[in-house]
């Protein structure tokens, strides 16, 4: 068993893990880290994390799981990105001065809502991306099983809290499949990339867990503003916005209106939520803006 599990999303939060790391200082409470193919880390909740009692699952948990990961590796502060849901967990360690002294500089990619005024904000997305336009996935869907297709469409609109005991939480993991997700990630995509969008999951590596991401989403959404706190942050940041997101645009502008420290803003043509996907150059552009950043160098590409 494992004192505390620390596990922060800096990138992909449905990709599942490779390979499985323990840090710890004291024998008796080591820190289980789990990552992906990439390096990636993932949240509680994401890829292969173990499963915690539904209630566990918030917004703050990831928070300090962050700076229990930070605080296990003892390299003093972190260069970090955090990229989606990721985003909006590193906005919120940005604004909480006891997390955003362990980090050096910071990468805000297309984050979803900070807080619950935002997350009740409407507003436009991107330009038009490939939802609804690209091939239907192949493969089984639980929700062409009756019983999940109504538990998990109730959960999506708030109608069932997602630790019913209608469907256990071990049981929704596994029926959960890659096939579940196509229209979300053809979102991802911009329109043009339709018909080219690559295979991003298997049935081998696929791990996503609807109950426990639903159950954060919703202590967001139930959060006070962020925005005082998020005032005073001092750490250097960059905002990277993708010309066909799928999340708000008010979601990103909010954190650009709110954090004093972003230093520069970089939009990314030609790419929609998933901005390194395999797709053309884009991998390496991502990589390029970002080490460019870090390097304190001119962006590499205009905004």
């Amino acid at each position: 068993m494992f004192a505390h599990t620390a596990t922060v999303e800096i990138a992909a939060l449905k990709a599942a893990a490779q390979r499985v790391a323990l840090v710890s200082t004291k024998k008796d409470a080591p820190i289980k880290l789990t990552f992906t193919a990439d390096s990636t880390l993932v949240l509680e909740g994401g890829g292969r994390s173990d499963l915690l009692p539904m209630g566990q699952y918030t917004i703050s948990r990831s928070v300090s799981d962050l700076a229990a990961f930070i605080d296990r590796l003892h390299k003093g502060k972190v260069d970090i990105l955090g990229f989606s849901s990721g985003g909006a967990a590193l906005t919120r360690a940005l604004a909480d001065p006891r997390v955003a002294a362990r980090l050096h500089r910071a990468i805000v990619a297309e984050p979803g809502p900070m807080d619950g005024p935002t997350a009740h904000i409407t507003g436009h997305k991107g330009r038009k991306s490939a939802r609804g336009l690209a091939p239907a996935p192949t493969g089984p869907r639980s929700t062409h099983v009756p019983r999940y297709a109504v538990a998990f469409g109730l959960m999506r609109l708030g109608l069932l809290s997602p630790d019913t005991g209608l469907i256990g939480q071990a049981e929704g993991d596994n029926a959960f499949t890659a096939a579940d997700l196509g229209s979300d990630i053809a979102s991802a995509y911009c329109a043009r990339d339709a018909h080219r969008i690559p295979a991003e999951d298997t049935a081998q590596n696929f791990s996503f867990s609807p109950a426990a991401s639903l159950r954060i989403q919703q202590t967001v959404k139930d959060s006070p503003s962020i925005a005082s706190q998020l005032r005073r942050s001092r750490t250097p940041a960059m905002l990277m916005i993708a010309e066909c997101s799928s999340q708000l645009r008010q979601w990103e502008t909010t954190v650009l209106a709110n954090d004093p420290a972003i230093q520069r803003t970089q939009y990314m043509p030609g790419v929609g939520h998933h901005m390194w996907n395999g797709v053309d150059d884009n991998n390496g552009r991502a990589a390029a803006v970002i080490t460019a950043f870090l390097q304190a160098k001119p962006a590499p590409l205009p905004n």
